[in-house]
């Protein structure tokens, strides 16, 4: 996620600088999310620029947790230090974002099939068309294993998938206003809103 999200944020947030935290798995990002969160809640109160100017998003994996289970967990994370969140704002100013991944990352590839075709000219240009692939928040199986499968029939990564390569392979190519993955689009209209803030 790390290094798709290199290359992605730039597209979106354009000249905006962003730093980016990333965690081993998910237990560790929500072992450690509580302290970091009370971190920023304190500069928060001490230093007008950072209030001023700063926004945190923690972007996570689902996988199979319940989603809304999950969002108030990390709701009432942000809470707890202090940080008003976009979703208890309500309409006024916040500090914190939570969007859940639904998928896993590859599913934004499926989301932008022209970057995966211009990185790996190789696959088939109907996989989108496919009832399967059409969703691509809701292919069954596991995201990553699809992908693997869809680039190995296309002659890549036979002895499997490398993710990191192919996600800065990808996400060089990928122009997120047109990926229709929901989780990625609800990522990215959730940028411009701060961007334009």
């Amino acid at each position: 996620m790390e290094a798709a999200l290199r290359l992605l944020l730039p597209k979106v947030l354009g000249d905006l600088s962003f730093e980016i935290y990333p965690h081993q798995c998910k237990d560790e990002l929500l072992l450690r999310l509580p302290h970091r969160l009370r971190g920023y809640g304190q500069r928060r109160k001490s230093d007008a620029w950072f209030r001023d100017h700063c926004r945190i998003v923690v972007v996570i994996d689902r996988d199979d947790d319940d989603c809304a289970g999950l969002k108030r967990r990390l709701e009432k994370m942000a809470s707890e230090a202090g940080l008003a969140t976009r979703a208890s704002a309500k309409g006024s100013t916040y500090m914190v974002v939570n969007r859940l991944a639904i998928e896993e990352l590859e599913a934004c590839y499926f989301g932008d099939w022209e970057a995966v075709q211009a990185a790996y000219p190789g696959v088939s240009a109907t996989i989108p068309s496919q009832a399967k692939y059409r969703a691509p928040d809701e292919i069954a199986g596991g995201t990553w294993e699809a992908f693997e499968r869809v680039l190995q029939r296309a002659g890549y990564y036979s002895g499997g998938l490398r993710k990191v390569e192919a996600a800065r392979t990808v996400a060089a190519h990928m122009a997120p206003s047109r990926n229709t993955s929901p989780s990625f689009c609800a990522l990215r209209e959730v940028l411009l809103e701060m961007v334009r803030a």
